[in-house]
């Protein structure tokens, strides 16, 4: 059969041979020193520029040449599966209307208020509290034009500028957001870890403009309930040493208290930080060397509830934590779970602690 394709002419072709033989030519005049015969040089180097040369790759378990300068390899961390929701049975038409009156509720600018522009900035999303102060300090953040200085405080209507460029301001005008998790030995109470363990906070749902704040902390090896908020105020409500906010815990020990033990724990005991006191402590049974105790105190120092023990040489085994002030440890919760209060039960924790509807402290 005929070939019936078009055929290039002879002169194009002997054109496009000439043009790659001159440029293998000048690739060839411009290929830096030092390049050994047959190593791959980027077009860059061979064009005058730097020299790229691609890195040998090694295989696992060969041994490197000499003087050659290997990578360990970064261990990638793994996914973090989000933690799962506690389903709950809606309530009655009558409290399901209540809830969405509440979710819809705002408050005025004249409610809201001024704000301190350092807490206003970290509210809408522009860093934190101290990456703003820093910025002021600078002279970087402009307040209807004016540079601003540290302690001033700004209203809704208000032209704030960083850098120049104007901000999207975001207020405390509805219901803040309270979660309760049920946290699992094994996890950080930290924002980030420089040893990619998990997290808290990478377990919880994720929010479009604010950012959870933990509620006290707990240590690595210990479980039990965290709360957490959008609500700064609340926390610090519920956390600072003056509001005696009491905090339980179930405790099992490898050993067991004497009445004389128990007494003085109730009395106060001297730690290396200072007086220590159990405001209540009731055993809870037990099998064999283990015994287990309910106890409840006033303030949240580093490992204390552990350090109590080993006052006594007493080894805890096992620590959960299962009431935080009004909050308790729901029975259906399982670890590595959350349930996020309704509106209606968030307006309740707000009256509780004297706050506004939008989680500020009253004036």
């Amino acid at each position: 059969m005929r070939n019936t394709r078009a055929r290039r002419p002879q002169p194009a072709i002997r054109e496009e041979k000439a043009g790659n033989t001159a440029r293998g030519q000048v690739a060839q005049r411009k290929k830096p020193q030092g390049a050994a015969a047959g190593e791959w040089v980027s077009n860059k180097a061979a064009l005058g520029g730097a020299t790229a040369r691609r890195k040998p790759v090694v295989k696992p378990g060969a041994k490197p040449m000499d003087g050659e300068v290997t990578t360990p390899p970064v261990a990638r961390k793994a996914p973090v599966t989000r933690a799962k929701k506690l389903a709950v049975r809606a309530g009655s038409q009558k409290e399901v209307a209540k809830q969405k009156q509440l979710r819809e509720k705002r408050l005025t600018a004249e409610q809201v208020g001024e704000e301190r522009l350092q807490k206003a900035l970290a509210f809408s999303g522009w860093g934190s509290r101290r990456e703003v102060e820093t910025w002021i300090a600078e002279g970087k953040v402009t307040v209807n034009g004016k540079v601003a200085e540290l302690g001033c405080k700004v209203k809704p209507g208000d032209d704030v500028r960083v850098s120049g460029k104007r901000v999207q301001m975001r207020w405390a005008d509805r219901l803040p957001r309270v979660l309760l998790y049920h946290k699992q030995e094994g996890e950080l109470v930290t924002r980030d870890d420089p040893q990619g363990r998990v997290t808290v906070f990478e377990r919880l749902p994720k929010l479009a403009s604010s950012k959870w704040i933990a509620i006290g902390r707990l240590d690595f090896n210990t479980s039990g309930l965290l709360v957490f908020t959008t609500s700064g105020d609340l926390a610090n409500r519920m956390t600072h040493p003056r509001f005696e906010i009491e905090r339980e815990y179930a405790v099992r020990v490898l050993g067991e208290l004497t009445d004389e033990q128990i007494a003085q724990l109730k009395r106060g005991i001297e730690l290396d930080d200072g007086p220590a006191k159990f405001e209540r402590i009731d055993a809870s049974g037990g099998e064999g060397v283990n015994h287990w105790y309910n106890v409840v105190l006033k303030e949240g120092r580093n490992r204390e509830v552990r350090r109590m023990f080993e006052h006594f040489e007493l080894t805890v085994s096992r620590l959960m934590r299962v009431r935080f002030g009004m909050f308790g440890l729901p029975p259906r919760l399982k670890r590595g779970q959350f349930y996020e209060l309704n509106e209606t039960e968030t307006m309740a924790v707000m009256k509780w602690a004297d706050l506004k509807l939008n989680g500020e402290a009253k004036e």
